[in-house]
């Protein structure tokens, strides 16, 4: 299927989850005080270290904002894409209803991945680039100089939702993951730090086990022009490598999966 019959499909399915979503709007409200409260708690934690003295080696406090907005970004990421898409997995296996996805002329993997759109996690979209924006003006960085986090953030993304996806495939052979999708959220908090601030092994397990790192240090070391190129190239080899395995371990995991009408 050519790639703009996919991006005719993605729009369909945008537009049909966005106007559904759209009917309980209150839920919009709520979103925007859950967001609130939880990026209050990040900055009182994050105060709590430099109001102390403390200091992430190499990290001035607006330096530090930087990373906590790209954080609050990958929030909002999760929620509005991952999240409602991933977490279904569970359901279709135990429903059967993933004969009908995988009957589809579509990538199986592709219709799992986008089907829905949730505007609850828009929130967090705009609170991390607003943080990312005042720390960025404070640092006296230029407006051409925030293109240069794009490329580190969207690999971010890949992996990220590579490593989603993967945990999602499991369902096929243990219906309640849902602690395991907890496990990777909670591992993943860690980025709402610089990883400079960890001892030496947690720095190592963020950066080559769970690739905590690459999601938000490493951006922000690059809008911060203080990032190695080593670091944008592993960053992209550690996306498709992620990629790739998340393609290759859906269809692994297709071979294990018993029909609802078998």
């Amino acid at each position: 299927m050519a790639i703009a019959q996919y991006l005719r499909i993605l729009k369909l399915f945008w537009q049909v989850s966005f106007a559904a979503e759209l009917e309980y709007r209150i839920n919009f409200i709520v979103a925007v005080v859950s967001s609130l409260g939880g990026l209050a708690g990040s900055l009182f934690g994050l105060f709590l270290f430099y109001q102390t003295g403390y200091t992430f080696e190499g990290w001035s406090w607006e330096e530090a904002l930087i990373v906590l907005g790209l954080f609050t970004i990958l929030q909002g990421v999760s929620a509005t894409f991952l999240a409602p898409n991933l977490n279904k997995i569970v359901g279709y296996v135990q429903e059967g209803t993933l004969d009908f996805i995988l009957l589809k002329p579509v990538s199986s993997q592709f219709w799992l991945s986008t089907h829905t759109l949730s505007p609850w996690g828009f929130p967090d979209l705009l609170f991390g680039f607003i943080i990312i924006f005042y720390a960025g003006g404070k640092l006296g960085l230029a407006p051409l100089a925030y293109l240069s986090i794009l490329p580190p953030l969207a690999l971010g993304v890949v992996s990220l939702y590579s490593l989603w996806f993967i945990l999602g495939a499991t369902s096929i052979w243990f219906v309640k993951i849902y602690n395991v999708t907890e496990v990777l959220r909670s591992l993943l908090e860690a980025g709402r730090f610089p990883i400079s601030g960890y001892p030496a092994a947690y720095r190592v397990f963020f950066t080559f086990i769970i690739p905590v790192a690459f999601l938000t240090t490493v951006p922000a070391q690059t809008l911060l022009s203080r990032s190695e190129p080593i670091w944008l190239v592993g960053s992209a080899i550690l996306a498709a490598v992620l990629f790739q395995i998340s393609k290759g371990f859906w269809q692994f995991a297709l071979r294990f999966y018993t029909s609802a009408s078998s």
